[in-house]
């Protein structure tokens, strides 16, 4: 009779092969009930069997290895995978394009909230005179303001050297200095601040293969534009600190109007970038899982938007955000020529709609000797006719709003219901943009309320963007993921995620 142990040696190789074979069963269950749940609802489906991995494990090394399985674990991680990845959970080797998730378009909505910031931040430098307060470009060491007496009176030095202290602020002392400084040292950190939050992110999102490549390479423009818009600042800067004003008669120390236009224009492309992409992968996003499109299936969505007035409504939306961007850039130039201080009254300018032609267009600008430069000229260097001309583009834009909102009215049944939520939004906003604008003119620009105009500005930009992206097909990766999931929604009964916790 053989002892316990030799019998315990005998019968391991039989014990090892029905293991083997029970492990191997309960593989093949999981990855019919997997292949299931990938069928009825994909938002739980496993892209593998964590069985295959641990009977691998399992027998490859010992027999006397013990692997813990944890489901919830796995589901919560499948759940994620399904919208991040480009690959099919079915089983099969279908490729889908990769569908950025939505925590993609959340940063960069967060991303344009700081860039609307800054724009305000730098409204308020350029309304407080504190923008030529920083004589010197230092990317990297300007990081950090000045941390000693010694420091502030290198500083301090600096500034003494400039038209700006020399015409106007000579009566300045060491603290009146540090108030002026702060503000633009702020702006500038604020700036540098937007291109760690971008480009540290995409950057992530990219090797992670979170985002596709056009977008990649569209965002990756985004952030060459960011590097480009601190050389653009300095550029501009450096034109207020120019000793050639010294000898100018009249000449009042001030960063050139052209470039303060260009500065804020580039700041403008920048947030409708981010905004514009973040607000459609987020939407995307949604319609993908489930949702509907604009307030709208599908099919009646592409049926509205190829109806002829609505393709019409849409033509008008365009050319009016080109308009509001255009008014927002004349507002540039009213503030680099300080043009706000003229004509203080509304809607009359001087007692008349408009100022005498000889003062819209006084030969006194013209640099050359037949005045052939004179219209251009006045057009943007001329205080009374800039204050006109944004006059003008703002009460346009104003009508052209106004217009859209009656015209969205009457389209009550063409319309997707969220493109009439939209255009709605957007007049509430112009309304107050021309009250805030109307109030700053007649209270001879206060800080405050002028950059609260400002602000006002990006948002009608805002709401014009809205309107265009309800206008505007999903992408064709949210198509094939929407077409996917409701191909698994309808193809069994669904499985509560509870049931396999």
């Amino acid at each position: 009779m053989q002892s316990s142990c030799l019998r315990a040696r005998n019968t391991l190789p039989t014990s090892l092969r029905w293991s083997r074979s029970l492990w191997s069963r309960s593989s093949l269950r999981f990855s019919a009930i997997s292949s299931r749940i990938s069928r009825t609802n994909p938002r739980l489906a496993f892209t593998r069997s964590p069985f295959s991995d641990i009977f691998k494990n399992s027998f490859s090394s010992s027999p006397t290895r013990f692997i813990t399985l944890n489901v919830q674990k796995d589901t919560l991680a499948a759940e994620k995978r399904f919208f991040s990845t480009n690959k099919s959970q079915s089983g099969d080797s279908e490729i889908l394009p990769i569908l950025p998730p939505k925590s993609v378009g959340l940063w960069l909505l967060a991303s344009s909230t700081l860039v609307f910031a800054i724009i305000v931040v730098g409204g308020v430098t350029r309304l407080t005179e504190s923008g030529l307060s920083i004589t010197e470009w230092k990317p990297v060491a300007g990081i950090l303001p000045p941390m000693s007496q010694v420091q502030w009176e290198e500083e301090f030095e600096k500034y003494r050297a400039t038209p700006e202290f020399k015409l106007l602020n000579h009566s300045f002392q060491l603290e009146d200095f540090k108030r002026i400084f702060y503000m633009e040292w702020g702006h500038r950190v604020l700036g540098r601040l937007i291109g760690v939050a971008f480009v540290g992110p995409l950057v992530f999102f990219a090797v992670k293969k979170r985002i596709s490549k056009p977008l990649a390479n569209k965002l990756g423009g985004l952030a060459l534009l960011i590097g480009a818009q601190g050389g653009l600042g300095w550029y501009m800067v450096k034109s207020g600190l120019d000793d050639a004003l010294m000898e100018t008669p009249g000449a009042v120390p001030r960063v050139s109007q052209y470039r303060l236009a260009a500065h804020l224009g580039l700041a403008l492309l920048l947030y409708a970038g981010m905004f514009s992409s973040g607000l459609a992968i987020v939407k995307e996003w949604k319609y993908a899982t489930g949702a509907q499109w604009m307030g709208l299936t599908t099919s009646a969505f592409n049926e509205a938007l190829n109806s002829p007035a609505v393709m019409r409504f849409k033509a008008r939306s365009w050319v009016l955000t080109g308009l509001i961007f255009l008014t927002a850039l004349s507002g540039a130039f009213v503030a680099g020529l300080d043009a706000g201080l003229l004509y203080n009254e509304f809607p009359l300018m001087g007692g008349r709609l408009a100022p005498p032609k000889d003062e819209l267009m006084s030969l006194a600008y013209a640099k050359r000797a037949d005045g052939s430069d004179k219209w251009w000229r006045n057009v943007f260097e001329n205080p009374t006719t800039v204050q006109f001309n944004h006059r003008v583009l703002a009460m346009t834009s104003y009508l052209g709003t106004t217009l859209l909102f009656l015209r969205a009215r009457s389209m009550h049944a063409v319309l997707p219901p969220l493109t009439r939520t939209a255009v709605t939004a957007a007049f509430a906003v112009v309304n107050i943009q021309l009250l805030l604008g109307i109030t700053t003119l007649l209270q001879l620009v206060p800080v405050p309320l002028a950059a609260a105009h400002q602000a006002g500005s990006v948002m009608v930009l805002s709401a014009m963007i809205h309107v265009l992206l309800t206008l505007r097909k999903p992408g064709a990766a949210a198509r094939a993921w929407r077409a996917l999931h409701m191909q698994r929604l309808t193809g069994g009964t669904k499985i509560n995620k509870s049931t396999l916790q």
